[in-house]
């Protein structure tokens, strides 16, 4: 029973797998048909009628070859057509033959040939057979007239230089290697330049090429006894030369806390040209020149490192198929905190110049066994050694390659790899994490430098801030301990005092204190290492401000006097501008003006104006007493005094007046000339006292005569009174006479007016 039942699923089995081996073979069938190259049979007289509507022509499939590669390895080659499908009909006619062979669906622009000792005839016509536009290329030869051809090259690298183009190129393996000839044309020319053979195989240079245009290569080898027929190759577009450099646009250091010892490195940059390249190359390696280069790819232009805290070199470039442009270089410093990785157990013994010894952390014996220990000074890239340790926390580097020289500062840094089987660096992104950093001398000395650019600040009467910059690393000669600063006090005939202070390296300022006021003093700073104080910075002075002495007594008298000008301040400024700059009166304001009653009289003051009597006014009051002025009507001209004549510019003031009271006639000139000649008479011998404090007033009241203050009308010569004249008695009186502490007696009057 078991085994008929074993029987009866071994044969349930074996139907079943038959059943699926069948399903496939139909699903796959129509597929394997469409793609699969089939050879028919078929008669010329057919084929010929079914494909004579398909004609030659230059842009459909062309350049149809059939040659022999070797013995009983003939086949042909063609090019496609521009408009034409990938895929083609290969028909092969023999002389000797009634029937052809007909190959569908060849996707390659070749067919290998299954010819004999005979004719033949070779047709490539497109897939698209059976339309009004399919195109074909005919080929006619013989087994024996089939040269023996090399090529075309398997593959071919062109590559742009400044100027120029390298040509490399492979071959197959029946073809050997062979010199080649290159023929050249820009991109839209139609006819090709000089063809450029090569002087060494698989490689050929072709030179003074414009670098922004983009060419069009072919390659063929050179024909030799052994290769009798070389066909050009395809079409290769080479690219315009990449001339210039990107541009980095900005950098970023970061650190990474998930892992000690290392940061983030982030670049960007862009490239001046666009749609030219294909994308960019980032190489990038340690600067000790520890192997190997990296080199990262990428489409975009930017990137992310993670490095350790070693100092790297970066070049970016662009590239396409055929050139690369310059390299924009950036150089990525050693971490300047990389000394405080590790907690600071990392030490050095200097044995000689050739030897030291490097101390790490014990703990890290466990986890890591591959180090590498880099050493540099100051401006150059430094050294390296990677090693292998898996029982001391120690490493001693000997047999340098350059000695340590003496008063050198060196800086020495350890690195931690994750390998365990060898130390050398497999790749440089995210390889290694830095243990930590610190520094030596084989020998230290005193500083040979001084600090500089002292200056001082912020000075006051006790105190002032000091500053100064660090002295230069190549002058301290070993380890900077401190500085001292010397500062002396420099007293007017007394003694100098000198006095120093220590303060710690980092420092670069010092806020000096309980200094004297007003007291010079001059500073200067050393430097010190365990070796001695090294020379002294150039002298700096400086003073501090003077005290300014303060008493109460003295403070109170200056508010007594402050507070007494503003009580009683006023009237004596006053009385002082009074004095000072006296206001001079209008006297066409005067009460006397107002009693004017004819032109005649205008004209008549007019005349007394020019008098020398206006400046000879009392300076002490130059105040106007309002008065009227009684003259005698008994008064005639032989009585007026002899009185000197004043400047033009009196005179000009006067006509200012008249002019301003109204014009008078013109019969009035010969009164003034009258008047004018009354003036020679000696004012001593006029029986007239000035009465009133007005002097010009006064004496034109006393010399007016009786007939001109009887009314003008009557006067012969001279007309009647203007209209206007009438306003000059309606305005009020103006003017108000301020008296003095002293009135002038009328003697004082009297000699100013001589």
């Amino acid at each position: 029973m078991s085994g008929g039942g074993g029987t009866k699923h071994r044969w349930l089995g074996t139907y079943m797998h038959a059943l699926v081996v069948g399903l496939m073979l139909v699903l796959y069938a129509p597929i394997y048909t469409n793609v699969h190259v089939s050879a028919e049979k078929c008669t010329p007289k057919n084929i010929s009628a079914k494909y004579q509507h398909c004609g030659i022509h230059p842009d459909g499939v062309h350049n149809l070859d059939c040659f022999r590669k070797s013995k009983n390895d003939e086949k042909c080659t063609w090019e496609p057509g521009i408009r034409g499908s990938k895929s083609y009909t290969f028909i092969l006619q023999q002389a000797d033959k009634s029937h052809c062979v007909v190959y569908y669906n060849i996707t390659k622009a070749n067919q290998k040939l299954n010819i004999f000792d005979c004719k033949f005839t070779v047709e490539v016509i497109e897939s698209n057979a059976g339309k009004a536009n399919c195109t074909k290329a005919v080929f006619s030869g013989s087994k024996k007239t089939l040269k023996r051809s090399c090529g075309p090259p398997s593959t071919v690298s062109p590559t742009r230089t400044p100027g120029a183009l390298q040509v490399n190129v492979t071959w197959l393996k029946e073809d050997g290697n062979n010199k080649i000839s290159v023929r050249y044309r820009a991109l839209g020319s139609r006819w090709w330049n000089e063809t450029v053979e090569s002087r060494l195989p698989n490689t050929a240079m072709v030179e003074k090429l414009t670098p922004s245009l983009v060419y069009v290569v072919q390659i063929q080898c050179v024909t030799t006894a052994e290769c009798s027929q070389c066909p050009w190759s395809k079409n290769y577009y080479v690219p315009s030369e990449l001339t210039t450099q990107p541009i980095i646009v900005s950098v970023k250091y970061e650190d990474i806390t998930q892992k000690t010892g290392c940061r983030l490195i982030s670049i960007t940059w862009k490239f001046p040209v666009k749609d030219l390249y294909d994308g960019y190359r980032v190489t990038v390696w340690k600067e000790p020149g520890e192997p190997p280069q990296e080199q990262l790819t990428t489409s975009e232009p930017e990137i992310r490192l993670i490095l350790s805290y070693s100092a790297y070199r970066l070049n970016i470039s662009a590239y396409n198929n055929a050139s690369v442009s310059p390299a924009a270089t950036h150089v990525v410093p050693q971490h300047r905190d990389a000394s405080s990785v590790g907690d600071g157990r990392l030490n050095v013994t200097v044995h000689n110049s050739t030897a030291f010894t490097i101390h790490w952390r014990a703990d890290r014996i466990r986890k890591y066994v591959c180090y590498v220990v880099e050493w540099m000074k100051k401006g150059h890239s430094g050294w390296y050694q990677s090693f292998f340790e898996d029982t001391n926390a120690a490493r001693t580097v000997s047999s340098l390659s350059e000695h340590l020289e003496p008063y050198t500062r060196y800086r020495v840094t350890l690195h931690l790899r994750p390998y365990k089987n060898t130390c050398n660096m497999k790749r440089v992104n995210d390889s290694e994490s830095t243990d930590g950093t610190t520094e030596f001398y084989l020998t230290e000395g005193s500083p040979v430098g001084a600090p500089a650019n002292v200056s001082f600040h912020n000075v006051t009467l006790n105190s002032a801030v000091l500053q100064w910059s660090h002295i230069p690393e190549e002058d301290l000669r070993g380890f900077l301990l401190g500085y001292i600063i010397y500062y002396t006090e420099h007293h007017y005939r007394e003694t100098s005092t000198a006095h120093n202070i220590t303060v710690d390296p980092g420092s670069t300022s010092f806020h000096m204190e309980a200094l004297e006021s007003g007291t010079a003093y001059q500073v200067q700073i050393s430097g010190f290492t365990s070796e001695g104080e090294g020379i002294r910075s150039i002298p700096g002075v400086f003073k501090t401000d003077q005290k300014v002495n303060f008493s109460i007594r003295g403070a109170i008298a200056a508010f007594v006097v402050v507070a007494s000008l503003l009580a009683f301040g006023s009237p004596v400024i006053k009385r002082a501008k009074a004095i000072l700059w006296p206001r001079v009166p209008n006297p066409g304001h005067s009460n006397a003006v107002q009693k004017i009653e004819s032109p005649g009289q205008l004209k008549l003051l007019e005349a007394l104006a020019t008098l020398k009597v206006v400046e000879e006014w009392d300076t002490k009051s130059f105040q106007i007493l309002e008065r009227e002025a009684v003259i005698p009507p008994q008064a005639s001209s032989s009585m007026l005094p002899h009185v000197r004549t004043c400047e033009d510019d009196t005179l000009e003031m006067a006509r200012a007046w008249s002019e301003r009271d109204g014009d008078s006639a013109t019969d009035d000139d010969d009164t003034a000339d009258t008047l004018l000649d009354t003036q020679r008479t000696h004012f001593q011998s006029s029986p007239f006292t000035l009465a009133g404090g007005y002097t010009t007033m006064d004496m034109f009241q006393q010399l007016t005569p009786q007939w001109m203050t009887e009314g003008g009308s009557n006067t012969p010569g001279i007309e009647g009174e203007p209209e206007d004249f009438t306003v000059l008695k309606s305005k009020r009186l103006d003017y108000v006479r301020q008296f003095s502490t002293s009135p002038p007696s009328d003697s004082e009057f009297t000699s100013a007016l001589l």
